[in-house]
């Protein structure tokens, strides 16, 4: 355990001369010791794709005459609980195509009732007796496409890159249909290939094939996929043999216009009841098979859930997900500069204030995919309206990254944010005329995935600063089959600006002076990890894992330390247990209130607290999850209750509720609070095209009790009707109205 003092002292003041050799370690470490890679994967797993003579019914029965003759694939691999031996139950994949689908055909042994979660797109592979397809057709290890049905045929899909998890916010038209037996249950896929980025000049494809058996709480792919990596890794595919040249993918102009009217109230700031209509459209314009344009006028996002709220017991500002379908294509080649706590760029900083609230966009564009079979491309640019004290601006956008190595990118960023202001108010507040950001990237990873480094520069630019606007970064992680450690260095300098993205902890609220003040800093963390995988008894993985996270200020002064150690088990039922301790200190440069009483004042603070979380089987009819957090808080005490409970009747109905609860004691006149976030959720799944969700927070800290309704209807592929209804109360006054909205909107996807 590192604490704060002498030695820390002379840590910190040693930090920028870690960070250069860090640098130089990274940038001149011997690449061939990470050399021994995943090439024979495609060696001992390859599947010969055949043309389809015959027309293919997307039914799930499986009784065309390709399948007879398509080649099967080998028996899958177990995945997970652990990756030794073969799964439970068996299954089977084949592929076909024609001149304008890529066809999928799965086999999954089993009996009994299909254990699925919910019958609503993009619900995921996760938790649900499914079957997916991950395909990388440029066979670079670096981007590709992740396919998934149900056993109930819910549709997901996803782009996959490197370094990320799947949301399934991506969304694409293509077909699909299951058929359940007594010892099995069947899926078929129908892709355009016009969906798909390839060249056809390439005839093997990355290839893998995932199985989730939720009943049996098992994953098992066609390769032979590390348990300590994910199951869609493209580092792990097979390949996909071509015999003849893949067919061209023919033109893809696809148009999604749409309408909408709504009828407002804004009881709030005593505006009266209105009614609108709008229209507008997206539309997607494959210039090759590798290129995609898409473009946007006067977009609507009425239909978007609401946010999740958070309760925010840090100092700093929290930053929620992206929704927006438009922002989320694509979105790896923007989102991923940077790590969590610094992002360069972060999409929710267009067309939204930072309350959450709309600010109209005109029109905008999108240019993405690849020019040569190494280099991808990103360049987008949008246009927002006035709205209030929001000036009309322009933001672009623009990314280049050039595959290196087997699995290694090389990558540059250029951000712009303009704001349409006359010479006086330019004069007034110089800083609002415009923001822009450059930088580069190193991202190093072996070809098994085991290893990966990373080295970042990045700059911003701001009328009249001329320095400490960097952000640098150094970092290394180990990812092996028992062992995860991870080290990371930056420097972040009080005048990096980044207008069209965030630094979370640069802004610094001063609760006595009512400001906020930027204050740049430096991180050291360091975390490792140490699982185990029992071969017999209810657990199936033990973890232990310790974290050191060091924030020194501009002048290498001490900052802030969290340490913390973390025990983890997963159990053979799906329940998952979590417990661990925190120790803190902090050096806090400006007063904070987490009460609304007199603020805390500058001062050094120590404090642990212990917590523990234990989720019970999610596979039952009724599940729960309970934790809870005690212990020191600065100069204070805290306690923390967290509890859900959900109830499931498969297929078609999900009703849950989450509650958690904080008490915040602090002495004398720096009060105490109670704040509670209680979160029902009911979902009733008619059809896997008719969806009802209505989702109601009660959160006390923002004094806000949101009601949202929202019924879908997808009466055709990726063609909706919605209705939204939207309600906003205060929690104190309790059920006074603030604005309520109801919104109706049709969309309609048309291919020309």
């Amino acid at each position: 355990m590192f604490l704060p003092g002498k030695n820390c002292h002379l840590a910190s003041r040693k930090l920028t001369t870690i960070v250069r050799f860090s640098l130089l370690l990274l940038l001149c470490c011997p690449l061939a010791a990470f050399t021994q890679g995943t090439a024979s994967f495609q060696k001992d797993y390859q599947l010969h794709i055949i043309k389809a003579t015959t027309p293919v019914k997307i039914d799930g029965e499986l009784n065309d005459a390709v399948w007879a003759i398509a080649e099967k694939t080998s028996a899958f691999w177990k995945k997970y609980p652990n990756d030794e031996g073969r799964p439970k139950k068996g299954t089977i994949a084949q592929l076909s195509y024609d001149d304008k689908f890529l066809y999928v055909a799965f086999t999954a042994f089993d009996s009994g009732k299909a254990l699925i979660t919910s019958l609503k797109r993009d619900v995921g592979h996760d938790g649900n007796d499914g079957v997916a397809l991950i395909l990388d057709p440029l066979n670079q290890k670096a981007n590709g496409f992740f396919f998934v049905v149900n056993a109930y045929n819910a549709q997901s899909e996803d782009q996959l890159s490197p370094g990320s998890q799947v949301t399934f916010n991506w969304d694409n038209k293509w077909y699909s249909a299951t058929k359940r037996y007594h010892d099995r249950w069947t899926a078929e896929f129908a892709i355009p290939l016009k969906t798909l980025r390839y060249s056809t000049d390439k005839k093997t494809w990355g290839i893998n094939f995932l199985r989730v058996s939720a009943k049996d709480n098992e994953y098992s792919c066609w390769t032979k996929v590390p348990v300590n990596f994910r199951s869609y890794d493209l580092g792990y595919t097979g390949a996909l043999i071509w015999n003849e040249t893949p067919p061209p993918a023919g033109t893809n102009i696809s148009v999604l216009p749409y309408v909408t009217a709504d009828v407002q109230s804004d009881k709030e700031n005593g505006k009266k009841t209105t009614s609108t209509a709008n229209a507008g459209f997206d539309s997607k314009i494959a210039l090759n098979s590798s290129l995609n344009l898409d473009l946007t006028v006067n977009p609507d996002f009425s239909q978007v859930e609401v946010d999740q709220q958070v309760t925010n017991l840090t100092r700093f500002n929290i930053f929620l997900p992206e929704k927006r379908g438009f922002f989320l294509e694509n979105a790896d080649l923007y989102s991923q500069y940077g790590i969590d706590p610094i992002r360069p760029f972060y999409s929710r900083t267009i067309g939204l204030d930072k309350h959450g609230n709309r600010i109209p966009i005109l029109f905008g564009a999108r240019l993405t995919g690849n020019i040569t079979k190494s280099t991808r491309i990103g360049i987008m640019n949008m246009q927002t309206g006035r709205k209030g004290d929001y000036e009309p601006e322009n933001y672009t956008a623009v990314t280049v990254n050039q595959k290196v190595f087997k699995r290694s990118v090389i990558r540059g960023l250029f951000l712009n944010r303009e704001a349409s202001l006359t010479d006086a108010e330019k004069q007034a507040d110089p800083l609002s005329a415009y923001g822009r950001n450059a930088g580069g990237e190193f991202n190093y990873t072996n070809e098994k995935g085991t290893w990966s480094s990373w080295v970042n520069y990045h700059q911003s630019f701001k009328p009249g600063i001329h320095d400490k606007d960097k952000y640098l970064e150094t970092g290394v992680e180990y990812n092996g089959r028992h062992l995860l450690t991870t080290f990371d260095l930056a420097s972040v300098g009080t005048n990096y600006y980044t207008d069209m993205g965030y630094v979370q902890r640069i802004e610094n609220y001063d609760a006595v002076r009512d400001t906020v003040i930027r204050v740049g800093f430096k991180h050291m963390f360091l975390s490792g990890s140490y699982r185990i995988f029992p071969k017999k008894g209810s657990i199936n993985t033990h973890s232990i894992r310790a974290e050191n996270y060091l924030v020194f200020n501009p002048d290498n002064s001490f900052n802030e330390r969290n340490t913390s150690l973390f025990y983890n088990a997963q159990f053979n039922s799906t329940a998952f247990f979590f417990m661990g301790i925190n120790n803190n200190s902090v050096d806090l440069l400006f007063p904070v209130s987490f009460t609304g009483k007199t603020p805390l004042p500058k001062n050094k603070y120590s404090y642990s607290n212990l917590f523990f979380e234990y989720d019970a089987d999610f596979r039952k009819k009724l599940s729960y999850t309970i934790g809870a957090t005690v212990g020191e808080f600065y100069n204070g005490n805290t306690q923390q209750v967290n509890a859900g409970i959900n109830f499931r009747s498969i297929p078609h109905l999900n009703i849950g509720i989450k509650a958690n609860y904080y008490k915040l004691s602090f002495p004398g006149s720096y009060g105490s609070t109670e704040l509670f976030l209680i979160s029902p959720r009911i979902e009733v799944n008619f059809s896997t095209s008719v969806f009802w969700t209505t989702f109601l927070q009660y959160n006390t800290q923002g004094n806000n009790f949101n009601i949202n309704s929202r019924f879908q209807w997808r009466y055709k592929p990726m063609s909706d009707l919605f209705l939204v209804y939207t309600d906003n109360y205060f929690t104190n006054p309790l059920l006074k109205n603030k604005n309520r909205a109801v919104v109706l909107k049709m969309n309609y996807w048309l291919n020309l």
